[in-house]
């Protein structure tokens, strides 16, 4: 055999078992958190300290899920369902119409607005809390469900407009210069070209912001006040009072938080992974 042949398939080996190593590293990393959660779900109230947290518990006690579920879950459900719903789809339309003139036409002030936005990036979140919360009291939309709806769409604009642009930068003119000749106007070509052409990116863009809305925690909790208004992510206080916590309850509860969107990573993953690919490439 030749010994460089030799040599190279080594490396190549080499390489693969490094690869399958940190491959495997990381999925134990991701999984571990969510074994916890799952582990000490069906565990009695006082199991847990009196037991250690990775060992399995006597009885799978599953009155902790019948309890959740029987409770105010649904409802915290329903609110978390109606935000996401509505920020994500007022997200995508003003990201959508903002990334098309950005990423097609030449004006003045383009580079400008563009580079403002992209700029925004950079402002940390929870800068923005105190005079969000202002905002809301004096527009009279505190401690309600749809206080949380402008926060999730102001937030999410910078990123969803950077990637949506560039993504529509990718996208032949030539087939706008054919639909102009055919007599196909800005907005007819916006709807019927642009953003059927741009289904990946938007898909990456409700992927990416969905999960975030959906885990939001800090603008819910400072934003609504009364149990009627509060999402997912808050329904642990309804487990834990002044001096203890059910913390196995609180366990159930994450566990049923994390599953809708750990489903729809299963189904949606290959689709986030296009598009987020997709504008890589030139056409």
């Amino acid at each position: 055999m030749n010994p460089e042949y030799r040599l190279s398939r080594i490396k190549s080996i080499i390489s693969w078992v490094i690869a399958w190593f940190l491959a495997i590293f990381a999925l134990f990393v991701a999984l571990l958190p969510f074994f916890f959660m799952v582990l000490n779900s069906f565990k009695d109230k006082f199991e847990m300290l009196t037991k250690g947290v990775f060992e399995f518990p006597d009885k799978f006690y599953v009155e902790n899920y019948t309890e959740v579920l029987t409770g105010n879950f649904w409802h915290y459900f329903l609110n978390s369902v109606i935000v996401l719903g509505v920020s994500l789809v007022l997200l995508l339309a003003i990201s959508a119409f903002a990334s098309y003139p950005l990423s097609r036409f030449n004006f003045r002030l383009g580079k400008p607005i563009y580079a403002i936005i992209v700029a925004c990036m950079s402002i940390p979140v929870h800068v923005t809390l105190i005079p969000i919360f202002k905002m809301t009291q004096n527009m009279g939309i505190y401690d309600s469900i749809w206080a949380l709806i402008g926060p999730n769409v102001a937030l999410g604009i910078p990123i969803s407009v950077f990637i949506l642009t560039s993504f529509m930068k990718e996208i032949p003119r030539e087939i706008e210069e054919s639909a102009e000749i055919d007599g196909c106007g800005k907005i007819g070509m916006f709807f019927r070209i642009i953003m059927p052409m741009a289904k990946p990116g938007l898909s990456t863009l409700a992927i990416y912001n969905g999960v975030n809305m959906w885990n939001e925690f800090i603008f819910a909790y400072s934003l609504t006040q009364s149990s009627a208004n509060r999402t997912l992510p808050l329904a642990i206080w309804e487990y834990q009072g002044q001096y203890t916590m059910n913390t196995p309850m609180i366990m159930a509860v994450l566990v049923l938080t994390a599953l809708p969107m750990i489903i729809l990573f299963i189904f949606a993953s290959d689709r986030l992974v296009k598009g987020m690919t997709a504008g890589a490439v030139k056409g």
